[in-house]
């Protein structure tokens, strides 16, 4: 199956050190292949096999990360 391409909106975010958390965060979910955030643009792209992760699992590792998804 080809990876799904979803954005998501993060509210909270500041400098440097938040868009690694939540690279990181992310990136480690099983089954994302790609995670970037643009810090300008209030966004994360990611790239996720949905077989093997949701959505929904992805925003609350950022929830988690003590940021807001919108």
């Amino acid at each position: 199956m080809y990876p799904e391409t979803s954005l998501i909106n993060i509210e909270g975010m500041s400098c440097s050190h938040c868009v690694r958390s939540i690279e990181e965060a992310v990136g480690n979910l099983n089954g994302v292949e790609k995670a970037i955030v643009s810090l300008e643009e209030k966004k994360l792209s990611v790239e996720y096999d949905s077989d093997k992760v949701s959505l929904e699992t992805i925003k609350n590792i950022i929830k988690d990360q003590g940021y807001q998804v919108r």
